[in-house]
């Protein structure tokens, strides 16, 4: 009778708080409960760290976060302009392939997941409605009907891994692309090729299959992969000594931008898919973040 008693008190209070939290509205960040006593700080800076950044398609604006917050200037210079502040973290701006779109990562739902917004910050609206596993590092498909977003699974050790999903703009559960190989190496970074065919993007295949804090950034953690949306078929582009990592394409398709470790500097890479020479363009990057188990915030510079 006591062991009963006790099963129905545990199995009412299961009932009662399930029901509190469904009535409970989602959490808002930008308006949380209770007096927080905020204040406003006036920001005045000509450089910053720790950034994402795009450039419209038509190469008059360039995008970019910076403190969580999200802005717009001219590509010719000058002041910019903020589209998206507050309370909310918000960061990883892309325009859309018309220039008319933005989208970015944010937590104004209560965890991190894919939103769009006006070229002028304007009709924000949240795309992806994850609420464990959460998304970032979002990428257009040519069409601009859909975003490429890597997926975040977390694990017991480390920072878990990820995979590569799709979304169309109106919303709903999304496609899985690509499968994770475990629950310790992350896949990322994805970006797609302007006739629409192959995404690309990173994948952590250190030796070991687990996380390691002394793994070596001159023999080979990250390479880029090339995923055909016709074939599924998976191949490896790149990687080798130094690894490979944040993998932009061109413009006409033909070429890849990456970062590769040479000795103690992070290098800007061109590879030429058509041939697969290689050459290095520039070696005063920000030091990548390939050691991490998870580069899912990297530091590098939008190529």
């Amino acid at each position: 009778m006591i062991r009963f008693k006790l099963f129905l008190t545990l199995f009412l209070s299961t009932i009662i708080l399930t029901n509190a939290q469904d009535d409970k509205k989602s959490w808002d960040v930008s308006n949380p409960e209770g007096d927080w006593n905020f204040k406003e700080v006036s920001l005045s800076t000509i450089e910053g760290t720790w950034m994402n950044l795009d450039v419209s398609p038509d190469g008059k604006h360039i995008v970019f976060d910076l403190l969580g917050d999200i802005y717009i200037m001219n590509s010719s210079g000058g002041n910019a302009k903020a589209l998206r502040t507050g309370l909310p973290f918000e960061i990883q701006p892309r325009f859309s392939p018309d220039g008319k779109t933005i989208s970015f990562t944010s937590d104004a739902g209560g965890g991190d997941n894919i939103w769009v917004m006006n070229i002028d910050g304007s009709d924000a609206k949240q795309v992806t409605k994850e609420n464990f596993r959460l998304l970032n590092n979002a990428y257009w498909t040519p069409d601009g009907n859909y975003l490429i977003a890597r997926k975040h699974f977390s694990s017991t050790r480390s920072l878990g891994a990820g995979e590569m999903w799709m979304y169309h703009i109106s919303g709903g559960s999304g496609i899985q692309i690509t499968k994770r190989k475990n629950d310790q190496q992350d896949v990322n970074e994805p970006t797609v090729s302007p006739d629409g065919k192959y995404l690309y993007y990173s994948e952590d295949v250190y030796p070991g299959g687990f996380f390691q804090y002394n793994k070596d950034p001159n023999s080979q953690i990250y390479v880029i992969n090339r995923y055909d949306f016709e074939t599924g078929d998976i191949s490896r582009i790149t990687g080798g000594p130094g690894g490979a990592a944040r993998p932009q394409i061109s413009r006409d398709g033909k070429k890849l931008a990456f970062v590769r470790r040479v000795r103690t500097k992070s290098v800007l890479y061109i590879h030429d898919l058509e041939t697969g020479e290689e050459w290095p363009v520039y070696d005063n990057l920000n030091k990548d973040q390939q050691t991490l188990s998870s580069h899912s915030y990297q530091d590098q510079q939008q190529l």
